[in-house]
């Protein structure tokens, strides 16, 4: 399911189990690095391909072809993705990039024992009646062309209400997807601030979990 092995180091307990879903983009290069990043820190990373292989360099190719498959078939690859996990021993944490963010959002509300839920540049909306008590951490260009103000407020409210415990983090002059070092979005300082506040936030999770 991943496409890479995941580490096979034995000296120490993962941290947590993470799902990272990639973007519209497909399983490119940068989603390989951030899970090894992840792994790194001692976490098992887990990087379904929803996209069979293909992956584009442009943003146009990639959500044409996200288009061209369907947002309901995304879903259920995503899901299928993730049942071989369940129930994971301390809870799955889902996390993904702009569509995956979407994606990762819709699994985790639908996972009662869910540990978390990490979002890089993507959101989804909610049900009107979404309950969860899960911890959310958001990573968001400032501006960003696909998550205006509006809706990231709106999307707040939505998951506050529903008993999220939300953090937001904003990256002024960034591009959409700014991890992503082969991409015109990309912002070296942001993805730094972005991987070191994302790994305080597992690390809390961690915390919380003993």
């Amino acid at each position: 399911m991943d496409g890479r092995a995941p580490s096979t180091s034995t000296e120490e307990p993962s941290v947590a189990e993470i799902v990272l879903f990639h973007s519209a983009y497909g399983l490119r290069p940068a989603v390989h690095r951030a899970a090894d990043r992840l792994r790194e820190a001692g976490h098992t990373v887990h990087t379904p391909d929803l996209y069979e292989g293909r992956t584009f360099d442009e943003a146009e190719e990639g959500m044409a072809y996200r288009d061209e498959v369907g947002n309901d078939e995304l879903l259920r690859r995503a899901v299928t993705a993730v049942a071989p996990l369940l129930p994971a021993k301390n809870g799955l944490v889902y996390a993904g990039f702009s569509l995956g963010g979407s994606l990762a959002q819709n699994l985790a509300l639908a996972d009662e024992q869910a540990r978390g839920l990490l979002l890089l540049h993507g959101t989804s909306d909610l049900r009107e009646d979404a309950a969860t008590g899960i911890a959310v951490q958001l990573h968001v260009a400032e501006p960003d062309a696909y998550e205006s103000e509006d809706w990231l407020n709106t999307w707040y409210l939505q998951m506050t209400r529903a008993g999220a415990d939300v953090e937001v983090h904003r990256y002024r002059g960034a591009g959409h997807l700014y991890t992503d070092a082969e991409l015109p979005d990309y912002d070296a300082e942001a993805e730094a601030r972005t991987w070191a506040a994302a790994l305080d936030f597992l690390a809390e999770l961690d915390e919380q979990q003993d």
